[in-house]
């Protein structure tokens, strides 16, 4: 149940039926090899976010007469998929979010029959084919379309009283050591996620030794660094963070939050003056910020992002925050908010008076990162299509920029072309392509916020693209793309002859893992940029590894493997992760 739910798609597919029924047995049925062809889930479908932390807090339910009954292990079971495969893109309260809305205004009158056949099949509007892929059995199917004809449950909002509940300090502010206790490179250490765990590995760059396995929250989506390289925040899907103190004999949490109950993003105050002093995260829920003291985890204010979208200027329920980054040029944090399309300004100058500059940009904004500058930031509304580029120093949008299908960059990536100098690079989860876009208004002013080239890579399913300032070298994944070569393997071009293609590299097939389909997931440079680490990201019960690569030679340099390491997906490296290098 990833996106549209339109009539005109469903009627090329199966007949439609209105009639909502109570119950009713499920018609096997048996498409034809062109049908399932043509509803097949492609790349950019399979990423979307689940909300898979949620079904576990407790919901309002809402007991009606008139639809199917559910008793409670099927209530259960119906919101637990509905969290997984749907929420992520209809929304927690189902008022639509890149998918359509499915509130029972909607799902009541199409009907049962309606609904079960569209999770059956999907469309080719970008619904994947729940039944005939085989993700769900013909009674999950039916479960679902029986849910989705009740009122959503609607899980408890999480106020100041809630997230200050959770707050721990473990080690207090002069408790902890006034310089480093121990010999590590800390600016060499990288910080990878251990997804299904509930872990970060802290790994030595020179030795590839894992230092420290720390508890954190479930999925960790990213780690970020105070603009010190003292504290590592790491914030889980569950809305956990961790704030860690690499300046102790050994890396030791020295306290956590819990800021909602579905989060991605944390960041840390950059601007000089400001260094280390704040930190924010954002929600998927309840959609807010929290803004909390930066060496402590306090939390100090929580605001609410709830408001009207950019386009239509409706209001909008449950507008999550995406992604935040760090000003260099104001004591403000950049806060882009999904679903309203607004990226937000917020002035940490005077917390109690809080000045909150709002940006219109464009809907279902994502990742995105600063240009070499630190100036200008690039985010990508990857359900639109666009590359959106804010001024920070100006707080203004300077302009919105079509790509390929989804843009997915990560943080993106910069480096000075050959032809059209200083570039910022994305790549796509719907399409095999690479934009290049212009970021030097002052002396290349013509081609400054243009797609200035574009490259063809191996597919899609690209989730990060890296290059560093010391490297000729551009990587691109595609571990979400359906042939496995392809998700086990990274493609390069050579910065200075892009023209010339790229090169494949079979991480994968280094990594002397033989089970699984072994996708390879965003490189990121060690502190001298002279080596690049992929994640061979494997099922939990599977092997998985660490590979690292010659960035100068292409070749294999090492291959980290360990017990411990369960399901590595994103790596972070202290040095370029503190100073914005990619």
């Amino acid at each position: 149940m990833r996106r549209a739910l339109t009539a005109v798609a469903m009627a090329a597919a199966f007949a439609v039926g209105h009639a909502m029924v109570t119950d009713s047995a499920f018609a096997e049925t048996k498409p034809s090899k062109e049908a399932l062809e043509k509803h097949k889930t492609k790349p950019g479908e399979r990423y979307e976010p689940s909300l898979d932390v949620l079904p576990g807090e407790g919901s309002e339910r809402v007991v009606e007469e008139g639809v199917p009954a559910l008793d409670d292990k099927q209530f259960a079971r119906a919101k637990q998929i509905y969290f997984e495969r749907c929420a992520g893109c209809h929304g927690v309260l189902r008022k639509g979010a890149t998918g359509k809305a499915l509130t029972t205004k909607v799902t009541r009158e199409l009907g049962f029959e309606y609904l079960r056949d569209f999770v059956t099949y999907g469309s080719p509007a970008g619904m994947p084919n729940w039944g005939t892929s085989g993700d769900m059995t013909t009674d999950d199917v039916s479960l679902m379309a029986k849910y989705l004809l009740h009122e959503p449950p609607m899980p408890p909002e999480f106020g100041l009283k809630e997230v200050k509940a959770t707050w721990k300090v473990h080690v207090p502010v002069d408790k902890r050591p006034t310089k480093p206790q121990n010999k590590l490179d800390i600016d060499n250490l990288f910080s990878v996620t251990l997804r299904d765990s509930g872990e970060v590995a802290i790994i030595d760059g020179a030795s590839k030794k894992i230092v420290k396995i720390l508890k954190t929250g479930y999925a960790v989506h990213i780690s970020r660094l105070s603009a010190s390289g003292r504290y590592l925040f790491t914030i889980g899907r569950d809305a956990k963070i961790n704030l860690i103190d690499l300046w102790m004999k050994e890396p030791t949490t020295v306290a956590e939050i819990k800021v909602g109950m579905e989060a991605r993003s944390v960041e840390t105050s950059k601007m000089k003056g400001w260094e280390d002093k704040y930190a924010i995260a954002g929600s998927y829920w309840p959609p807010q910020y929290v803004i909390m003291d930066g060496a402590t985890l306090e939390p100090i204010k929580v605001v609410s992002t709830r408001g009207m979208t950019v386009d239509t200027q409706e209001f909008h329920p449950e507008p999550r925050v995406a992604s935040i980054v760090a000003s260099h040029y104001n004591p403000e944090f950049v806060v882009n908010v999904k679903e309203t399309g607004k990226i937000l300004m917020v002035n940490y100058a005077d917390i109690k008076n809080l000045k909150v500059t709002s940006i219109d940009a464009e809907r279902f904004l994502h990742d995105g990162g600063f240009d070499s500058t630190g100036r200008y930031f690039l985010v990508a509304a990857n359900a639109r299509d666009t590359v959106a580029v804010v001024d920070t120093k100006e707080d203004k949008l300077v302009k919105l920029i079509k790509t390929g299908v989804k843009p997915h960059p990560g943080r993106g990536a910069n480096f000075v072309h050959p032809k059209h100098g200083p570039v910022w690079a994305t790549s796509h989860l719907g399409d095999e392509t690479i934009a290049l876009i212009g970021t030097d208004p002052e002396k290349h002013p013509k081609k400054a916020w243009t797609v200035v080239q574009t490259l063809e890579g191996q597919g899609g399913g690209s989730l990060f693209i890296k290059t560093h300032p010391k490297s000729k070298n551009l990587w691109v994944d595609t571990p979400l793309n359906p042939e496995a070569e392809l998700a086990s393997s990274v493609a390069v071009f050579n910065i200075d002859d892009l023209d010339k293609g790229y090169e494949v590299i079979p991480v994968g097939e280094m990594s002397g893992i033989t089970e699984g389909v072994r996708r390879v997931v965003q490189g990121e440079y060690n502190k001298d940029g002279t080596e690049i680490w992929f994640s061979v990201w494997n099922a939990k019960d599977q092997e998985s590894a660490i590979v690292v690569i010659d960035d100068k030679t292409r070749k294999l340099k090492a291959v980290i493997k360990d017990k411990r390491l369960v399901t590595p997906t994103g790596k972070f490296n202290v040095y370029n992760t503190k100073n914005d290098v990619y």
